[in-house]
C-alpha cells in the first residue's frame, strides 16, 4: 500500500464546504432575480416552426443560422433534411404572424430563393408532465443507488454519496444561470451524464477508505487521518481520470459545433464538480458522522466506579504488610527448648532416640 501523503483534506473540511455553498447561493440569487435565471430554451417553452426548402442544394445548417442571428429569434434549432438536403426544420422562438414576412425576407436575402411548405406554432418539447417524471426518475435513481451502497458498504456512505450528487446538480445549474446559458434537452441529458459519473468516482474512493478501515490503519474513532489517507492514496487516480475526461470534452466543445457546444459545456461543469465533491464533500461528510457517532457512543457508556481515597490507602498498607511477610526470612528458634547454637546443652537420651527413628 501507498504511503499517504501529507494533504490534510478533513483538517479544512469548512473551507470546502463553504466553497461550494458560496457557488451555490450565488447561483440561487441569480435564479431568483427577474433579469438572470435559466435561459429556458424553446423545448422548454414552446416556439415556432418553420419548414422550408431552398432552391440551391449546398446551403448549410452555419449559414441559416447566421441570417437568423440578427432577428432576435433565440438560439434557433436547426435541421437539414438527409433525403433532401435543400429542405430545413427551423424551430425558433415564439414570433407573431407580422413577424412572419421579416424572417422569409431575411432567408430570401441571405441565401436566395426557397419555399415555405409549413409555418405553425409548436408546444414545448419538455413540459410540465416531462419534467416531473424526470424528477420522479432522479428521486427513483437516488434511491436505488443508497440502497446499493447501503448494502454493499454503509448507510452513511450512501448519505455522502447522495449529498455529493446533489451538491453536483446545483453547481451545474448555477453555473448556467450565471453564465446565461440556454437550457435545453441536452442540458437535462448532460445532468444526468454527470450524475452517473460523480458517482462512480464516489465509489472508488468509498472503496480505499473501507480497505483502511479494515485494516485499523488508525484507533478507534479517529476517521480524520484515516479519510486523508484514503484521499491522498487515490488522489492521482482521481485528477488522472478527470483530465482525460475533460480533454475529450474540451475537444467536443471547440471543435463539435454550435449545436453541442452547451452540452460539452455543462459536462465539463459537472465532471469538475463530480470530482471536487467526491473529494472535498462525499468523504469528510462520511468522516465527521462517523467521529459524531463515536463520542456520542464514549458519553453514552456507563464510567467505571472510582475507589474512595480511604480504601486505596488501606488496600496500599495491606500488599505492602503482606509482602513483607512473604519476602522476609524469620530467625530459626528451637521447638522444645531453648536457643540452638554452640554454647547450647547436649540433647538428652529422648532426643536422642527420636533422631535415630527419624533418621531409619
Amino acid at each position: 500500500m501507498r504511503r499517504s501523503g501529507s494533504i490534510d483534506f478533513y483538517g479544512r473540511r469548512r473551507l470546502w464546504y463553504a466553497v461550494s455553498i458560496a457557488v451555490i447561493v450565488l447561483g440561487a440569487i441569480s435564479l431568483a432575480l427577474p433579469s438572470y435565471g435559466l435561459r429556458l430554451g424553446i423545448d422548454f417553452t414552446g416556439g415556432t416552426l418553420l419548414e422550408t426548402r431552398f432552391e440551391r442544394t449546398d446551403v448549410t445548417t452555419a449559414e441559416v443560422r447566421q441570417v437568423l442571428g440578427p432577428l432576435g429569434l433565440g438560439e434557433p434549432i436547426i435541421q437539414q433534411a438527409v433525403d433532401d438536403p435543400a429542405r430545413f426544420i427551423i424551430r425558433t422562438a415564439a414570433y407573431a404572424e407580422e413577424d412572419r414576412q421579416a424572417v422569409q425576407n431575411a432567408l430570401t436575402a441571405g441565401i436566395g430563393p426557397h419555399q415555405v411548405q409549413r409555418f405553425e406554432g409548436i408546444a414545448a418539447v419538455v413540459g410540465r408532465e416531462l419534467t416531473q417524471r424526470a424528477v420522479l426518475a432522479v428521486a427513483v435513481a437516488s434511491a436505488l443507488m443508497l440502497l446499493y451502497i447501503t448494502v454493499r458498504f454503509e448507510f452513511r456512505f450512501g448519505v455522502a454519496a447522495i449529498v455529493a450528487l446533489l451538491h453536483d446538480v446545483a453547481v451545474t445549474v448555477s453555473a448556467f444561470s450565471l453564465l446565461r446559458r440556454e437550457v435545453s434537452v441536452t442540458f437535462v441529458a448532460a445532468l444526468l451524464t454527470v450524475v452517473g459519473y460523480s458517482i462512480n468516482d464516489s465509489i472508488v474512493i468509498f472503496d480505499r477508505i473501507r480497505e483502511n478501515l479494515r485494516a485499523r490503519a488508525h484507533g478507534p474513532g479517529d476517521y480524520g487521518p484515516l479519510v486523508n489517507r484514503s484521499l491522498n492514496e487515490t488522489l492521482t487516480r482521481s485528477i488522472n481520470t478527470s483530465a482525460t475526461t475533460l480533454l475529450a470534452i474540451l475537444a467536443v466543445f471547440l471543435f463539435g459545433g454550435r449545436t453541442i457546444r452547451d452540452f460539452a459545456l455543462a459536462l465539463m461543469i459537472g465532471m469538475v464538480a463530480g470530482t471536487y465533491s467526491s473529494i472535498f464533500i462525499a468523504s469528510p461528510i462520511w468522516a465527521t458522522w462517523r467521529e459524531s457517532a463515536a463520542r456520542a457512543a464514549r458519553r453514552a457508556a456507563p464510567a467505571a466506579p472510582a475507589v474512595p481515597a480511604a480504601g486505596r490507602t488501606i488496600s496500599a498498607a495491606r500488599s505492602a504488610a503482606g509482602g513483607t511477610a512473604i519476602g522476609s526470612r524469620q530467625p530459626e528458634t528451637a521447638s522444645a527448648g531453648g536457643p540452638t547454637g554452640p554454647g547450647a546443652p547436649p540433647p538428652s537420651g529422648k532426643s536422642k532416640s527420636r533422631s535415630k527413628r527419624r533418621r531409619r
